[in-house]
This record gives C-alpha cells, structure tokens and sequence, in this order.
C-alpha cells in the first residue's frame, strides 16, 4: 500500500507532456472479433471465452467440417506503434509518428492520431483481425504492405536530415513490431551507421525502446542477429527492450541462455536476468499478464499487477503496458514503479478500452491502492 502512495505522490508534481517522442514504423487497422459459441436469437449470443475452449472446437472439426462465426465489435486503430503512440499521446508530449497508416492518404481511423501528434504515412497499413478471448487472443494479419517498408524507403518520405532531427530531439525513441516489418534490422543499421554518429551527446541519455512482437514465425538466426545489435545503440540511448512471458522464454531458448526441456521449469527471474546479461542493454522488462519485471544496472525487479478476469478489451495491452513503462523512466522513476505505471496504464485500458490520460493513471492507481477496481 505505502508504494502505491508514494508513487502517487510523486506523479502528482511530475509532467510527462514536456519530453519530445519518436515512434515507428508499422500501422495496421484492426478488427477486434468475437467468437460465437451458443446464438440464442438473431441479435444475442454467447461467446467463446477462452483460447482452449476454441481449441477444443477447431479440434473437433478434424476430419469433419464445422462452422465457426465470428462477430466484429468494432474496428480501430492497430499495430504495436500507433498504439504505443497513442497512448502516449493522452499524456501530451511533442509527438512524432513514422509508419503504414495509409498512403498516399492517411485511413479514417488513423486521424485522430494525425491530430495529436505530427505524422509520416510511408506505406499503405496491414489488416489485423484480433480473435478476443478472456485469457488472451489471436492476431490474424495481413502484412504484404509492409515489406516495403525499409531504409531507402523511409529516406523517400522523411530525409536522413529530418530522421536525424527527430532523433536528436527525442526523449524516447520506439521502435517497435520488429517480427512483421522485415527489414527493420537493416533500418537499425542503417541508423547505427549514418545517424547516431551525427547525434549529440546528452547529459540525460534518451530512451529507446524495442518491442519484438512475437517474433515466433521467424529465423532463430535473424532474431539473435536483431538482438545483438541494440547493444549498438548505447552510444547515444539507454536501451530498452520488452517482452511479454511467451516472447521472453522462446528468446531465451533461441539465444541457447536455456533449453527447451528445462525452460517451462524456469522462473520469470531466472529468465529476465539471462536475458539481461546475455543482451548486455539497460532494461529488459518482461510483462506476464498478471505481473511485471525488469532488470537494470543487474537488479531484478518484480510486481504484481491489477488482473481482471473479464477485460473489456485485450488487443493493445502490452503496447499500453509499455507506454506506462517509458512514462516512469522518463520521470526518473525507479524501476519497480515504472513497471507499476505500466501495469497501471495497461490495466486502465483493458478496463475501459482507452487509455488513461495523466490523471486518470493517477486515480487508477489510488483506486488500485484502495482496491476499487
């Protein structure tokens, strides 16, 4: 109880709108869907609530054939980045946003976005369709688009003078969804190479942040060749890097940190602090969904977060998570309260599908703290 009070005091006298933030490159319009399982009338159904009861349903269709109907619920601004961006967004900061949302014009969905932050559309989005279940969901994506968007590319919309601008000024620089932009590692070198020698040195060092976004479906060698490469960018950032629980042990066992046999017998900390000192960055945070860590400067933080067993809304709650994470480092916060203003921010969000401006966060977190939630 006392933590929450004093994180609650402390935000009280801190303002997030005077930091500066860079995010990229992806962009997708999502349809959020439910799953029917029973359908009493034409207008009124049940759903699916859990990801192993539609298993079990796909799995009785084997050898058969079934119908399965799903339902949209509305659709809405996707990807990681514009998500994160967002979020951000509520908190007013100078904002600056690179990514898919529509080219040559910008798709409805991605204006409100346009009108809080400056915005580089540099591709057509990708189309996601996120099954929603109580414990957690399906993202089903189309993503042709994004395979033209690499370094030259961006160079066609946004010069090299003007990234090197938005990054000089840049309190936070995310960059984000690495698993569906292919050439994102050539971006990062392609930044390593020709901008951070450009940048100036800073009393404070900025944040990047890196997100992979369930990098499964790609080759072991290009994820290890991506990892090894944020360690480049310490020059000019304190390197951020967040994973949800999934993510975090299928890096660890691709990075040879563990095997698979072993893996699952694992803790979170002993798989947060391989990670950490195998990537040699500042944080590694990873975010289950009832609990968040992270290790810096070789101290492993742990707590618990505000699980709720019915969310209103789960697609966009790690990118939540982590907006509330960088909100608390960049306030200088501590490790442990970071993780608890991104839990707070993504607990906000699955609550209410919206993310909480600075003073709602405030109050989420007093009502946490006395159990009101």
């Amino acid at each position: 109880m006392k933590k929450k009070i004093d994180l609650i005091n402390k935000l009280k006298v801190k303002d997030p709108s005077k930091f500066n933030m860079l995010l990229g490159f992806d962009g997708f319009v999502d349809e959020i869907i439910h799953v029917v399982d029973k359908r009493q009338d034409p207008k009124n159904f049940t759903r699916v609530k859990t990801i192993k009861d539609f298993a079990k349903k796909i799995e009785r269709a084997s050898g058969l054939s079934s119908n399965i109907e799903f339902v949209p619920i509305n659709t809405k601004l996707g990807g990681n980045g514009p998500i994160m961006c967002n979020a951000l967004t509520k908190h007013n900061p100078s904002m600056t946003y690179i990514g898919t949302l529509g080219y040559p014009s910008i798709h409805p969905v991605f204006l409100p976005l346009k009108e809080k932050a400056k915005v580089y559309t540099i591709e057509k989005y990708g189309d996601t369709q996120a099954v929603e279940f109580n414990d957690g969901k399906l993202i089903v994506g189309k993503m042709n688009t994004l395979t033209n968007v690499n370094y030259d590319h961006l160079l066609d919309i946004v010069t090299e003078e003007t990234l090197t601008d938005l990054l000089n000024e840049a309190d936070l620089f995310a960059t984000v969804n690495w698993s569906m932009i292919p050439y994102m590692t050539d971006i990062w070198k392609n930044i390593i190479a020709h901008i951070l020698p450009k940048l100036d040195k800073k009393e404070i060092s900025p944040i990047m942040f890196i997100d992979l976004a369930d990098p499964e479906k790609r080759e072991d060698s290009d994820i290890i060749e991506a990892l090894n490469l944020l360690k480049e960018f310490r020059s000019f950032f304190r390197v951020a890097l967040g994973l949800n629980k999934k993510e975090a042990y299928d890096v660890a066992v691709i990075l040879g940190l563990f095997n698979k046999d072993e893996i699952n017998d694992k803790s979170l900390q002993d798989v947060n602090e391989a990670l950490y000192h195998y990537l040699k960055i500042d944080y590694v945070v990873v975010h289950p969904v009832e609990r968040s860590s992270v290790v810096y400067d070789g101290v492993y933080y742990e707590e618990s977060g505000p699980y709720i067993a019915e969310p209103k809304l789960t697609t966009g709650a790690g990118d939540n998570f982590n907006a509330g994470f960088v909100t608390g480092l960049l306030l200088g916060l501590k490790p442990n309260e970071a993780l608890l203003t991104g839990m707070s921010t993504s607990g906000y969000y699955v609550r209410n599908a919206d993310s909480p401006n600075f003073n709602e966060l405030i109050k989420f977190i007093d009502d946490w703290n006395n159990n009101n939630i």
